[in-house]
């Protein structure tokens, strides 16, 4: 495949990396930086594609890196704040609650993100990418038995939660 046409193939997968990422995130301008960090990367180890693998997939890899390793970073990263703090201004912490059109999507995406990482992420790949078991295993490198177990105690919890709200 030239270099021209796995950049117009790449072009194609953006809404779904786009969606992916804002699953992921919630948060619009940190999903947009990584779906450009996912492409940049990939333009940049193109030469490294199979062209006789799913293009998608190795994007979706390429993602889940790069939200480990941020997650990873931003674990490390973090500052303690004291609870009884009075300096903290409490509408700093509030979420905009308009980002969802009803209360069962806000729910729902209130539910994903209670979710560990490792959880949501393949929840999200099957779910709302409509990928394989054999594909979601494969785009993050788990063997496919993980990525059943991961995904039923995943949907266990979302269940438990959902029916808690």
């Amino acid at each position: 495949m030239s270099a021209p046409d796995i950049c117009d193939e790449m072009l194609s997968h953006v809404p779904r990396l786009r969606r992916y990422a804002r699953a992921l995130l919630v948060n619009r301008d940190r999903a947009d930086d990584l779906v450009q960090d996912t492409l940049e990367r990939a333009l940049r180890n193109a030469s490294q594609f199979r062209p006789d693998t799913d293009l998608r997939a190795w994007l979706m890899t390429i993602m889940h890196n790069i939200f480990v390793n941020d997650v990873v970073r931003a674990a490390n990263a973090r500052v303690h704040i004291a609870v009884d703090d009075a300096s903290i201004i409490d509408e700093q912490f509030m979420v905009d609650g308009h980002h969802a059109a009803s209360l069962e999507v806000r729910d729902l995406a209130s539910a994903l993100q209670q979710l560990p990482a490792e959880q949501r992420e393949i929840v999200l790949l099957v779910g709302l990418e409509e990928m394989s078991y054999a594909q979601v295993a494969e785009a993050l490198n788990l063997p496919m038995g993980t990525v059943m177990s991961r995904l039923s105690r995943a949907r266990s919890k979302l269940r438990v939660l959902l029916a808690r709200d």
